[in-house]
């Protein structure tokens, strides 16, 4: 295809400027349209979650949370399973989890498959009342509540690291101790 840079069109005779895919201007210049790119789409972001009451989005979270518990329905001491998707998480690295998440005398956890992550659900005795949620993908994150209120957080680069941590993280959030 021919292309007219001198009068700025190609050969159908569309304006080059209008192909985002297409680099224009110096390097300087280009990196100053990126930062402004990006201003304006924080700015956006934040200006769409101004007074989005956040006391809500964690109770929704932790409502969302027991009502697949409820779903699951995993046994005292043991697993359930959900699956969100068609695709399924890596069977291989569910059995590395479940290794690695041991579940406590009385203790209930469920494993909900999303397919790109898993995400593990754990609650104490009376459920709900200590809750735990471990993301495990690429990149991996721990969240703890304690009646309702969130109390730790753990994000990891690599799930291996998260793989490691969890036994800590679920004995000092959970312990054998299943009672608050």
């Amino acid at each position: 295809m021919a292309v007219r840079e001198k009068e700025g069109k190609d050969s159908a005779g569309a304006d080059l400027h209008t192909r985002w895919w297409v680099d224009h201007g110096t390097p300087r210049e280009r990196a100053a349209r990126r930062v402004e790119r990006e201003a304006t789409t924080a700015d956006s972001f934040f200006r769409a979650a101004a007074g989005y009451n956040q006391e809500v989005a964690r109770t929704l979270l932790t409502d969302l949370n027991l009502k697949l518990l409820e779903e699951g329905s995993p046994p005292p001491g043991g697993w359930g399973y959900l699956r969100l998707t068609s695709e399924r998480f890596s069977q291989e690295a569910f059995e590395q989890i479940k290794r690695a998440v041991q579940v406590p005398p009385g203790a209930r956890a469920l494993a909900v498959d999303s397919g790109v992550s898993l995400r593990v659900i754990l609650t104490g005795t009376p459920p709900g009342e200590r809750l735990l949620e471990l993301r495990f993908s690429e990149e991996s994150s721990f969240d703890a509540w304690l009646r309702g209120e969130w109390v730790g957080e753990a994000v990891f680069k690599q799930m291996r690291e998260a793989l490691s941590a969890a036994p800590a993280f679920v004995a000092r959030h959970l312990g054998g101790q299943t009672e608050p």
